[in-house]
């Protein structure tokens, strides 16, 4: 029953997914422009593609009780429900009397097969769908290749990139609409009954001081980064104790906040001179892998869970259970892979210098299938990305495209002593070995034995001896790789 006159092509539904925010919202913007009365909906769909792992439930739950709290602000409601996307839309378009439905487009390819699929059920049931961009900087058939074809390469790829914006613009973000003409209240299943946080245990209760997800928060950290670690990016980012990098990648997976609109923060700040052209270019070029991965899955449908390059699709992977096992719970004997498994598990992020830090010693040392990797990741980080986690893990293991070569491998010390040269990040994550001095703090097994006393390790014990030897590690696995190429050959 719509009430106050109002017929039924003035109601429509807006469905909230990984675009939870008000501002720069193409979709929402769209519905408001048109009149309507609108319904604002988030369904929990056991049917939908790539379910979230449980850290990005936990975020998940967060976000939408923040953007719950700001559509109620504006005096409506964020509807939830739990069932299939059709379902759902099919009863609220029943409960609302909307003919139009508006949503953000989704790019890997089963989510398009499913959106294709709901588009035209529910064209078939009378309704029209609006869909609109917002996920990425460009939409991942913009761009290609002068002979028509996709890129494979991030830097050629990057370059027509900025051609296009150069060209363009991306312009200017969207504000939050000033009104919005909300339908009537409807029933709605209650946050606190969907289960998306963690109780028996509760892992994630060391995110809570750490993050604060939706929208507030989303420009409180870019705010925070903006001051306190954009100048320097460009080289500071790779220092995991260092406070330069931004942390937003859980915000833009959610969609908290948009990378359009951290583009034009960017372009503020390197104008009022918070950030030099370098830094400013370099964190562009991190917009633009973020899009680059979504367009390898989205022009490749395999690409999330197999190697990109065929002649890696027979490499013997081995399976070690404890070894694994050990990898996750930051008990290899390496500190600063160590350090970097902690991290992730106390807080639902790592630095990115040590993702592919801890990326390679899983691929390289232990030669445990990098899919095995890519589902710990999934399943932890609060900005887990289908597209990015494949590419990225793909990029260290050598499988993927742009991808490192094959013989690239990390040295865990080597990095240690590189980047975490006073052994900050170490011992806030391994503080068992934070008595250590710092020459010894990346390999505690070379320190004499009576440092190893001082400093309260005994090996083995309190902190575990290296699980492998790094030399004897990266000689097996350039075996492997190098009968693989040259047998591909």
């Amino acid at each position: 029953m719509l009430g106050d006159g109002m017929s039924e092509n003035d109601a429509a539904l807006l469905l909230f997914r990984d675009d939870l925010r008000l501002s720069d919202h193409p979709a929402l913007t769209a519905a408001v422009q048109a009149g309507h009365r609108l319904t604002c909906a988030f369904i929990l769909d056991p049917d939908a593609p790539y379910p979230p792992g449980g850290a990005r439930k936990w975020w998940l739950h967060h976000a939408l009780a923040a953007l719950s709290e700001q559509v109620a602000d504006l005096g409506g409601q964020l509807v939830l429900r739990h069932g299939t996307s059709f379902d759902e839309l099919t009863r609220l378009r029943d409960e609302t009397g909307a003919k139009h439905i508006y949503w953000s487009r989704r790019y890997t390819p089963d989510e398009v097969a499913a959106d294709t699929t709901l588009k035209a059920d529910l064209t078939a049931q009378g309704c029209t769908v609006h869909s609109h961009p917002g996920r990425y900087l460009l939409e991942p058939w913009r761009v290609t290749t002068k002979s028509g074809t996709p890129f494979k390469v991030f830097s050629p790829f990057w370059r027509a990139c900025r051609e296009d914006i150069r060209a363009t613009g991306l312009g200017d973000p969207l504000p939050t609409p000033k009104k919005i003409n909300f339908g009537a209240h409807l029933p709605s299943v209650p946050l606190d009954e969907v289960d998306l946080l963690p109780t028996a245990p509760n892992w994630a209760k060391g995110f809570e001081p750490l993050w604060q997800p939706g929208e507030a928060g989303a420009w409180a950290r870019l705010d925070a980064f903006l001051e306190e670690g954009a100048q320097g990016y460009a080289k500071g980012r790779d220092f995991p104790a260092e406070p330069h990098t931004s942390r937003l990648s859980p915000y833009l997976q959610s969609g908290n906040i948009s990378p359009r609109q951290v583009w034009a923060a960017l372009d503020r700040a390197e104008h009022l001179g918070q950030m030099s052209g370098r830094d400013a270019e370099k964190f562009r070029a991190e917009l633009g892998w973020r899009d680059f991965a979504a367009y390898l899955l989205f022009h490749n449908r395999d690409f999330e869970d197999c190697e990109f390059q065929p002649k890696f699709r027979d490499f013997p992977w081995r399976y070690d259970k404890d070894d694994l096992t050990a990898w996750q719970k930051g008990q290899t004997g390496y500190p600063i892979v160590d350090a970097g498994m902690r991290e992730l598990w106390q807080t639902g992020y790592m630095h990115n210098r040590v993702r592919m830090v801890v990326a390679s010693f899983l691929v390289k040392h232990l030669r445990i299938d990098w899919r095995a990797g890519r589902d710990w990741f999934w399943d932890t980080l609060v900005d887990g990305d289908l597209a990015s986690n494949a590419a990225s893990w793909q990029w260290v293991a050598g499988c993927g495209a742009d991808a490192a070569p094959y013989f690239r491998v990390f040295n865990p010390m080597t990095q240690a002593e590189k980047f975490d040269p006073n052994g900050d990040y170490i011992r806030k994550y391994v503080p068992e070995i934070a008595g250590l001095p710092d020459k010894y703090l990346a390999a505690p097994w070379t320190a004499p034995d009576d440092v190893l006393e001082d400093a309260g390790v005994v090996l083995g014990d309190t902190y575990p001896a290296p699980m492998v030897d790094h030399a004897t590690a990266r000689k097996a696995a350039l075996d492997a790789f190098e009968g693989l190429s040259a047998g591909a050959e």
